[in-house]
């Protein structure tokens, strides 16, 4: 009985959908679609997709609906925690290993990955953190302590290995410092500290293959030929769409398996060689507006909480849009980082959704507030 009373209340609150918000996601959710099918052949990428969207969709009414009170307590964020950090470790003897990284739990067809969840928990968890902490931000303890809740799942992904979503996580946990108030100077002191630790090992410990693996992994295009084929393919793919594109179905890099990955990782180039640079405007479009009703939403949060969590979400969705695109074209290292609502994958996909549906549902507490005002709680002035 016990059990039915908490799902009740977990579930108590009446949907206020945004439909601006679901519409744009909508609308990129349709083009990785398109794009998917365009190539399928013999895959049932696009099949398995439309499913997941599905699912997506029916947990983000889900969200919409649940207490969100109910996540702002110490005790429900811990056990989470504690979960999803013992779940990743289970991945180190059970995990399903794709592209190199044992990172899924698989059964059948579907596939699930842990750490979708844990970035979507990480951002609750700093939330409640730095909304409890707002007088005393600027204090340095406060970098560390965060940090800690951070490093935890960076190291477990980390060790997968899957730099990619390390990446993410530690962008996350970046994005909600800058924006909580801690000190500048604290945060300029840490990272001239991991830049001088780095650099040390960098001149004394690491020997010269080492050297060359990593700047081969931060300038991929150094090795056309080698670890840097994919990256120059994706940029050929970007570049020959020029401004119309090719049309839907006639991107070469794609059809012809030039391009790997063109339903995950490289989707972008892809959708870019079909649509060109009229269909990449739309779809940055788009991601602008998404994240501008994300803000508005956060920025009229009826706590600190409401709004420490939209602005997570918000670095999250621009966290994934930028480290792809920047791959994609070249400027970034290969990491396997998904487009938001666009790559093939139903473990982002339906974690993106949930994490909208519960910003949708904080919604119904939102208070009118001074503009002001708002920036000076939001950004800790």
């Amino acid at each position: 009985m016990q059990v039915f009373a908490l799902i009740s209340e977990i579930f108590s609150r009446k949907a206020s959908i945004d439909w601006v918000l679901l519409s744009a996601t909508f609308a990129v959710v349709s083009f990785g679609l398109i794009t998917m099918n365009a190539f399928v052949g013999t895959n049932l990428f696009f099949e398995k997709q439309l499913i997941s969207f599905a699912v997506a969709i029916g947990s983000f009414f889900l969200a919409t609906r649940v207490d969100t009170d109910m996540l702002k307590r110490t005790d429900v964020l811990v056990t989470l925690f504690i979960l999803m950090s013992t779940l990743l470790i289970i991945l180190f003897g059970l995990g399903h290993t794709a592209k190199g990284a044992q990172s899924w739990f698989k059964v059948g067809l579907f596939a699930f990955q842990p750490v979708d969840a844990m970035k979507l928990l990480l951002i609750l968890i700093l939330a409640k953190y730095f909304s409890r902490r707002h007088v005393e931000i600027a204090h340095f303890r406060h970098i560390i302590v965060s940090g800690v809740y951070a490093l935890i799942p960076f190291l477990l992904v980390l060790l997968q290995p899957d730099f990619g979503s390390a990446m993410i996580i530690f962008l996350v946990w970046f994005g909600m410092i800058l924006v909580s108030g801690v000190s500048k100077k604290h945060l300029a002191l840490v990272f001239l500290v991991g830049a001088t630790a780095f650099g040390a090992l960098w001149m004394e410990v690491f020997e010269p293959y080492q050297k060359a693996r990593i700047a081969t992994f931060v300038h991929p295009m150094s090795d056309r030929l080698g670890t840097g084929y994919n990256a120059y393919q994706s940029t050929i793919a970007v570049g020959s769409g020029q401004i119309t594109g090719k049309g839907v179905g006639y991107g070469t890099q794609s059809r012809l398996r030039f391009l790997p990955e063109y339903q995950t990782d490289f989707i972008f180039s892809a959708f870019a060689e079909e649509w060109g640079f009229a269909g990449v405007v739309i779809l940055f479009s788009l991601f602008i507006l998404i994240i501008w009703r994300i803000l508005t939403i956060a920025l009229v949060g009826a706590t600190n909480f409401e709004m420490l969590y939209g602005a997570g979400v918000a670095v999250f969705i621009i966290s994934h849009f930028v480290v792809n695109i920047g791959m994609t074209i070249g400027l970034l290292p290969v990491t396997g980082v998904p487009v938001p609502f666009m790559s093939f994958g139903g473990s982002h996909l339906l974690v993106e959704f949930i994490a909208l549906g519960l910003l949708v549902s904080m919604k119904k507490n939102a208070r009118p507030a001074h503009r002001s005002a708002l920036s000076n709680e939001f950004f800790g002035a």
